[in-house]
């Protein structure tokens, strides 16, 4: 009996020196994380180099200044990047793991990289046709149950402040404010493809960066920004009667982020608004989030946090949290950019031979 109890003990410690040495040593069993030169690729691979990963970015040809920065091993400059990514089993390395972005997801059509793209990409792709598409997207917050802007069907209906969205605009370009149908249509002129008219509500922008880990089951609040847009950012140091003069007309384009603490009483709120839209998730797509998404919401003046889109990968905003957040850093004690937090979710999927629950 004394014996049985000694071997249990000391098999069970060599297991935990065993998962502890491959964590450590992984690198050097499996390798590589890959992503696309644009949007949050310093983040995703100083997070990699960080954590021992081999690094790979596929960048346009000409976009050399990621060689100033060293944290890429190897750069692959493409120029026709849709080309090299419906290839890229042939071009990665064999052990590589794909981190998307923003980038990643305009250089290729969403039935592609559901149905064709073969290397393993962390996190959910199939949620990306849910971010991608507005209806599909307000179907899904609202499902969540958490407030969220109300849509309007069309022109006609407009009764209240809105915002114009159009499909597939890039950071905001091209969106619009109207008050009625007069002015939506005398604004819209020139406007081709679809588009959301949204209720614009008035408050604090707030966008706030989750991890959700496949491995532990746990959401995790990573760091939250806003967004500095051009040139309605700009508007409040212009004087309203300069405004008038200068016929300015409001310009939503994003050209940065910046840091925001909320305060620490309603992180509760913000808790519970991501763990419905996670439970939500896992009723639209098998797995449902996985790894790092965006809730995009405003804070109004009754601290009511309405959430009006969800990007379900790595977003820009999480930029300037690099090398830590006072999120991450309280959660984990040492610091943890988002990059890094994907890595380290990585590095334990293969520690413990569960990669395949960490990517699609």
């Amino acid at each position: 009996m004394i014996f049985k109890s000694i071997l249990t003990l000391f098999c069970t410690f060599c297991a935990k020196i065993y998962k502890s040495t491959s964590a450590r040593c992984y690198g050097d069993i499996i390798g590589t994380i890959a992503t696309l030169g644009s949007h949050s690729a310093l983040n995703i691979l100083r997070g990699a180099k960080d954590e021992g990963f081999s690094t790979v970015l596929v960048a346009p040809r000409g976009r050399t200044f990621y060689e100033r920065f060293g944290v890429a091993d190897t750069i692959r400059y493409v120029d026709d990047m849709p080309s090299f990514l419906q290839a890229a089993s042939a071009h990665l390395p064999g052990d590589s793991v794909v981190i998307p972005h923003g980038s990643f997801i305009s250089y290729l059509s969403l039935s592609y990289i559901e149905e064709s793209f073969s290397v393993p990409v962390f996190g959910n792709k199939y949620l990306f046709k849910w971010e991608s598409d507005r209806e599909m997207e307000h179907r899904w917050l609202s499902g969540a149950g958490i407030p969220v802007p109300r849509s309007f069907e069309g022109p006609s209906d407009i009764d209240r402040p809105v915002i114009i969205k159009l499909f597939g605009a890039k950071g905001g370009m091209g969106y619009f404010l109207a008050t009625d149908e007069a002015d939506f249509r005398k604004k819209s002129a020139g406007v081709t493809g679809s588009y959301q008219i949204q209720e614009y509500v008035i408050g604090v922008p707030m966008y706030f960066h989750f991890f959700q880990s496949p491995l532990s089951g746990e959401l995790e609040l990573l760091s939250i920004d806003r967004r500095y847009e051009s040139n309605v950012d700009a508007l409040g140091r212009i004087t309203g009667a300069d405004q008038s003069q200068l016929s300015i007309t409001p310009s939503y384009t994003v050209v940065g982020n910046f840091p925001v603490v909320i305060r620490e009483s309603m992180l509760e709120t913000v808790f519970d608004i991501g763990e419905r839209v996670v439970r939500e998730s896992k009723a639209l797509e098998r797995g449902g989030l996985m790894g790092p998404f965006c809730l995009e919401t405003i804070c109004t003046p009754d601290l009511e946090i309405v959430t009006f889109e969800i990007s379900a990968r790595i977003v820009a905003g999480t930029n300037p949290f690099m090398p830590s957040s006072p999120y991450t850093y309280a959660k984990h004690g040492k610091d943890i950019s988002c990059g890094r937090r994907i890595a380290m979710e990585i590095k334990e999927a293969l520690a413990t031979d569960r990669l395949a629950e960490v990517t699609t």
